[in-house]
């Protein structure tokens, strides 16, 4: 299970954020690609917005998309080394707050200011409790029609199929992965998270669940899941929508095919 500490030793002390993150949207071909192609049409229809927190963003892989469609954005990590990568990147930007917590805690941003909450490619490394503790938190940041898109894991989905996964040494996997057997590996995947949970917390918490697309990513199972939701009243309140899409690894795949004509690295410098 990643602990609160263990993703802080990871994001903060161990990776090297050589090619600041950009190296996970290898599924894509590239970072903008994977941005235009399958972020922003899943998120299109709340931005732009006064007001955008982002949960966790590393070295600003989607912070600098947010930047642009939003008059203030703060953005929340609990590794410094993040942080200040961030403030180091977009130093000219003047709308950006940025804070350090504790891997759990909004108490930094006022309540009641934020229209847009976002995280993709981080929580799901979270365990339930900070999930939940996080949207405890979001239902007295939001404004009255804050909504927000967070990537979470749906690994409790398959808990028994991972617990004996688990049990197969190293070697073995490695033999599997070799053979074409995808579904060997959890992808650091929080073992405690599914989308249930999710919408439960989310009720508990005041808020409404609206859409929840679950996903496979490097796998055939759907391990990862993508939750929209808002405060209870709000204009976005419709029943919640579940999607089971067995075919996004397919989705990126053919955005990598787009990539290796239509990204800006084809037509060289100009």
């Amino acid at each position: 299970m990643p602990s609160i500490e263990e993703n802080r030793k990871l994001w903060n002390e161990e990776f090297s954020w050589k090619q600041q993150g950009d190296e996970w949207s290898r599924y894509w071909g590239t970072t903008d690609l994977q941005w235009y192609a399958t972020l922003l049409p899943r998120i299109h229809t709340f931005v732009p917005t006064p007001s955008i927190l982002e949960i966790a963003p590393g070295f600003g892989r989607w912070t600098q998309y947010l930047k642009n469609l939003t008059q203030h954005l703060s953005i929340v990590d609990l590794s410094e080394k993040c942080i200040q990568a961030c403030q180091q990147r977009f130093s000219k930007d003047s709308h950006i707050s940025y804070y350090v917590n504790n891997g759990r805690s909004l108490e930094m941003i006022p309540d009641g200011s934020i229209d847009f909450v976002f995280s993709f490619d981080s929580l799901v490394h979270a365990e339930d409790e900070v999930i939940e503790s996080y949207l405890k938190e979001l239902a007295c940041k939001f404004t009255d029609e804050g909504i927000g898109f967070i990537h979470h894991s749906n690994l409790g989905s398959y808990s028994t199929y991972y617990h004996y996964v688990k049990k197969i040494p190293a070697l073995g996997k490695r033999i599997l992965a070799k053979a074409g057997w995808q579904d060997v590996q959890d992808h650091w995947r929080a073992q405690s998270m599914t989308a249930e949970k999710f919408q439960q917390f989310a009720q508990n918490a005041g808020l409404c669940c609206i859409r929840q697309e679950c996903v496979n990513w490097g796998s055939k199972r759907m391990i990862d899941c993508f939750s929209i939701f808002t405060r209870r009243g709000s204009k976005w309140v419709t029943p919640n929508q579940i999607f089971r899409n067995r075919h996004f690894m397919k989705e990126a795949a053919t955005v990598t095919q787009l990539a290796q004509i239509y990204s800006s690295q084809t037509f060289g410098s100009l």
